[in-house]
Formats: structure tokens, C-alpha cells, sequence
């Protein structure tokens, strides 16, 4: 007598794992003539143009470092066209201060980057020298040194904030998970 064998195939989720299936897949190789790889890589064949050419990723690199999207264009066409895109590309341009290309190294933040500002500092400064600039400038606005002036105190309440927002920074930094929880470091 033999076993009933129940099937993996029914119902949903899919019990069979994706690829599994015996049945010949299609490969579309690529469109450069005498290669032998598949064209996964789609291309399109002119500017705007919703047709493709499917290139392996090696002829796809090859393509691309000869792609000119001005081809066939005449020079006073061409630069007409290039100062189209530059104009519609000069709004991104602009927005590139907010991405992470920013000023620094991209280690600081945008507080970071404004308090180091603040504390007239560059923005590869050290904390040692955060804390020496913040000394001198609070020194030279601190309100018993010169009472009664309304712009040094604003300027130093933005001196402290500058500090407190770098302070914690570095804390954050250097602090070792195994020293606070008492395990030594």
C-alpha cells in the first residue's frame, strides 16, 4: 500500500520556494551582436523613445560611457537643448545645501553644522577647540560683563545653546555602552 503524498503546490502563500518550477525559462540575451550573455540591462535606443535595447552589464557600461544625448543635434540646436536641461536642473541645484553633500564631512548634523557656525568655528573642528571658543566668546558677551546690552545676551544664550547642542554631540559620540552599564571598557 502505498503513502498518499500531499502536494506543497495549493492554496496561498506559495509553499514552493520562487525558481523552483521545471519549466524552461525565457532568457533574453544581449542585443550587442556575438554575446552570448543575458540583456538585463534595458537602454533606450533614442532620446524619449519608449524602445529599448537590452544590454549584459558589460556591454550596458559600454553603452553608457558613449551615450551623448545631443547626438544628430547641430551646435546652435545642441546648445539650445543643454541650456534647457541646465535651467531645469538649476532647481535641484539649489537643494543640494539639504542633502547629505552638505558642508563637513557628513559626520555632523545640520545643528551641529550651524552651532559650529555660531561658535565661529570650521566644521572639522575638535571638541577642545569647541569648548576654547566657547569660553572666549561666552567671556567677551556674557551679560555681567556687559550689562544692559540686549544684543550680547541674545548672543550668548545663542553661544550656550551652540555648546549644549555639541556637548551632547560628543557625548553621544564617545559614550561606551559597556562603561555605562558598568562592565568596564
Amino acid at each position: 500500500m502505498s503513502k498518499a503524498r500531499r502536494s506543497n503546490d495549493w492554496g496561498f502563500p506559495r509553499w514552493r520556494g520562487y525558481g523552483s518550477a521545471r519549466d524552461a525559462q525565457q532568457v533574453r540575451l544581449c542585443d550587442r551582436h556575438g554575446c552570448e550573455k543575458p540583456g538585463d540591462c534595458p537602454a533606450p535606443k533614442s532620446p524619449n523613445s519608449p524602445e529599448r535595447w537590452y544590454f549584459c552589464s558589460e556591454h550596458a557600461g559600454e553603452y553608457n560611457r558613449n551615450w551623448d544625448y545631443f547626438q544628430g543635434l547641430d551646435a546652435e540646436e545642441r546648445a539650445a537643448r543643454e541650456q534647457a536641461e541646465q535651467r531645469d536642473a538649476d532647481g535641484f541645484k539649489g537643494s543640494a545645501f539639504y542633502g547629505w553633500g552638505g558642508p563637513g564631512d557628513g559626520s555632523r548634523s545640520r545643528d551641529e553644522m550651524r552651532a559650529l557656525a555660531v561658535l565661529e568655528l570650521e566644521s572639522d573642528a575638535d571638541f577642545e577647540a569647541v569648548r576654547k571658543s566657547w569660553r572666549r566668546l561666552a567671556k567677551e558677551n556674557h551679560p555681567d560683563i556687559r550689562p544692559g546690552d540686549a544684543d550680547a545676551a541674545a548672543r550668548f544664550q545663542a553661544i550656550q545653546a551652540a555648546y549644549d547642542v555639541l556637548r551632547v554631540a560628543e557625548e553621544r559620540r564617545t559614550w561606551k555602552p559597556d562603561v555605562a552599564a558598568g562592565r568596564g571598557g
